[in-house]
């Protein structure tokens, strides 16, 4: 896929980031991975991204992530294009993107870098070196050590023909607003802060229409019911939507560092598409909020 053709489909519709199937020793699952893309594939998500942080990137090693990114592609071919989650210092984040290529994905988002603080000089040439090692389309997740500024992307967009995305996860107004009035139409804009249905309608007003939605990993028909609502602007249904199902979720997502991913593995548990346990750091959640989960979900209805 030619980058500009991701980027037009990254620019409206609804995405996801399929978690990552573990067994009980924690290794990755393939056939129960294979099944949950199956499930989520015809829900009319416009691409997923596979081994994003959702699908716990970070936990990954090097041998098995090929795997799941070629698992990924193969089992979604011809239904929704696959882009592979890609990270980690410079050369590590490079490597990672040669073999999501090879892999047969459509496309990468670059997650932030390990650990150091870095200027934004640094940022530039982080980002350029991982576009200069592949020929798919990249998205750059602005988000915890890499907040890129208007004009470090514009020096980006000039030097760096296939990046073609920009995700937010930082949530400043202020230099989403810029960067839309310096960059225009040169990029597609993703919303990418956890939970994003939250902040869906804002960021449509900045000119961001499309989010990422953890939550169709579980309650899919739920999250495009909301994103249709949002297309529709339909205001009143999503304030339902909101009270009903997503700040009770976040009272329960809340209550620990880590849980915007545990959450999400505990609720596919409990929608009957068990992935397994999150690796460390990460922990799952406790007996009493899986209960507290569950009744919440059978409350939406059957997915």
């Amino acid at each position: 896929m030619q980058p500009n053709d991701l980027k037009k489909i990254l620019s409206s519709g609804l995405l996801s980031f399929p978690i990552t199937d573990f067994d009980a020793e924690g290794n990755f699952r393939k056939s129960t991975y294979i099944e949950r893309l199956e499930w989520l594939a015809p829900y009319g998500a416009s691409a997923l991204f596979a081994a994003g942080g959702t699908g716990e990137f970070f936990s990954l090693t090097p041998q098995e992530y090929p795997e799941i990114i070629k698992t990924a592609v193969d089992t979604c071919r011809g239904q929704v294009p696959i882009l592979a989650g890609v990270g980690g210092p410079t050369r590590v984040a490079a490597a990672y993107a040669k073999e999501a290529e090879k892999a047969g994905a459509q496309g990468l988002l670059l997650l932030p870098h390990y650990l150091t603080e870095a200027s934004q000089d640094g940022l530039i040439e982080h980002v350029a070196e991982v576009c200069k090692a592949t020929n798919l389309g990249v998205v750059v997740y602005n988000r915890a050590n890499c907040r890129l500024s208007p004009t470090s992307l514009a020096i980006l967009a000039d030097r760096c023909p296939n990046l073609i995305g920009f995700k937010d996860g930082i949530g400043d107004i202020e230099l989403m607003v810029s960067i839309w009035r310096k960059l225009g139409d040169r990029f597609s804009y993703l919303g990418g802060l956890p939970t994003a249905e939250v902040y869906a309608a804002a960021y449509k007003a900045l000119g961001t229409p499309v989010y990422s939605s953890a939550v169709f990993n579980f309650m899919p028909k739920l999250a495009m019911d909301f994103y249709h609502a949002v297309a529709a602007d339909n205001h009143a249904e999503q304030n339902r939507m909101i009270d009903e199902f997503f700040l009770p979720y976040l009272d329960i997502r809340n209550r620990k560092a880590g849980y915007a991913v545990s959450i999400v593995k505990a609720g596919a548990k409990l929608a009957g598409y068990d992935a397994g346990p999150v690796r460390a750091p990460l922990t799952d959640l406790n007996a009493e909020e899986m209960d507290m989960l569950h009744k919440l979900m059978l409350k939406q209805g059957a997915q």
